[in-house]
């Protein structure tokens, strides 16, 4: 089997990582108007959640583990936007102060994590699958649920917002909140609910980012945040399903430049996409309404 091949593959698993995250980040930007900086904190304290129910605590089997881990993290969400995030974006119309709220969260968050973890590498308690051959790509077992649990997620997401009303509510507090209010939308449910659910997301990706390299530490989500950004940016801001194609190039093309230049580097590739698509079309591939 040729090395490309073999990237493509881990392009995928990559991918589906980056699609549930970004997901996640553009559905709480597009109701909230503003940018969670302790994303990838949020990330890897519900990829802890379901280490503790997995490997210390219940000793859960890991896939029902990341279903309980990630339900406690939307609830986690939901709690930090009523006592933190939700009064400082009330009380200050311009979001870059809220931003810097996050960045402190984010500071708090992480601090907290290694305080109760430590700095040492955790591992999921999971048995060792073997590698299955998909038509020319390489896939272990766990491989192949991670994939399907993003495409399961993604496929779910699209039904949320095209076919329910929950999801033409949030449409419509996206594009206008205060449209939305006047017509009759309570905006303060829609808001729990898409942090409940962009929390919810952050869980499973951190989860699965911990399964996918096979460790899992405080750290991991913060590492992993910039390559979110540049999949949500590179799909266009607060566009659901630019983050989805986002991730997807993103995931693929730094897997497969991995495979051709030193992999130390090869989050180097998101960032000059990220360049290119700022300098090109700084909308990204497919703008919100409005934006050009």
């Amino acid at each position: 089997m040729s090395l490309f091949w073999l990237s493509v593959g881990f392009g995928f698993v990559t991918a589906s990582v980056l699609a549930v995250a970004a997901v996640g980040l553009s559905l709480q930007f597009g109701i909230t108007n503003y940018v969670n900086f302790a994303y990838g904190d949020f990330m890897a304290l519900g990829g802890f959640f379901a280490y503790v129910l997995n490997s210390e605590v219940l000793h859960l089997n890991i896939w029902i583990a990341l279903v309980l881990g990630s339900l406690l993290m939307g609830v986690f969400a939901v709690i930090v936007n009523r006592l933190i995030l939700g009064p400082f974006a009330r009380r200050f119309t311009k979001p870059h102060y809220v931003l810097i709220v996050t960045f402190g969260l984010s500071l708090i968050m992480l601090n907290a994590e290694y305080s109760i973890w430590g700095a040492q590498v955790r591992f999921f308690r999971m048995p060792i699958a073997p590698a299955l051959h998909i038509g020319p790509l390489l896939l272990t077992r766990n491989q192949l649920i991670v994939i399907a649990i993003a495409i399961a997620l993604m496929l779910g997401v699209h039904t949320l917002l095209k076919a329910t009303r929950l999801g033409k509510s949030m449409r419509a507090m996206s594009d206008n909140t205060t449209l939305a209010m006047t017509s009759g939308i309570d905006t303060k449910r829609i808001t729990t609910i898409t942090w409940f659910l962009s929390g919810t997301l952050a869980g499973v990706a951190g989860t699965v980012l911990g399964i996918g390299e096979g460790n899992l530490t405080p750290a991991s989500g913060e590492l992993f945040l910039f390559v979110i950004f540049a999949a949500v940016i590179l799909g266009g801001v607060g566009s659901i399903y630019g983050a989805m194609g986002g991730a997807l190039l993103i995931g693929l093309a730094t897997e497969i430049s991995a495979a051709f230049i030193n992999p130390a580097y090869k989050l180097d590739i998101a960032f000059v996409l990220l360049i290119l698509t700022l300098l090109i079309r700084p909308s990204g591939l497919i703008a919100r309404p409005g934006t050009t």
